[in-house]
């Protein structure tokens, strides 16, 4: 009765150059397999391979040229156009909280009885 464990991975490259990774974590049991755990991450042109299984430091070479690099990193947002919106300030209330929900309280029975008295 001896557990085994092994992996199995599922490498997709897409039309950006990322690259899709899927692991299967698969254990068996005098050869036969027990369960499955799947673990997946994404590769973006450019990164760091170094924690990489040579199978994706071999893709990442034949598929990541110069010209897929630089591609993707012209598709990236520069700094500048990040949105620079104004936040909107709000009044912010300096009432106790008891005191703020006596006052919303109020508010609300005296817009309900000018309703009432049109």
């Amino acid at each position: 009765m001896a557990f085994t464990e092994k992996q199995n991975y599922k490498i997709e490259v897409l039309e950006n150059g990322a690259l899709q990774i899927r692991r299967a974590d698969i254990v068996l049991k005098d050869g036969v397999e027990v369960g499955r755990q799947y673990h997946r991450h994404c590769l973006m042109p450019g990164v760091d391979l170094t924690n990489e299984v040579q199978r994706v430091k071999d893709i990442a070479a034949a598929t990541w040229t110069p010209e897929v690099v630089a591609a993707y990193e012209a598709s990236l947002p520069k700094e500048e156009e990040v949105s620079t919106m104004p936040i909107e300030e709000k009044e912010v209330s300096t009432m106790p909280v008891e005191e703020e929900k006596e006052t919303i309280t109020q508010d609300i029975i005296e817009e309900n009885n000018e309703s009432t008295s049109d």
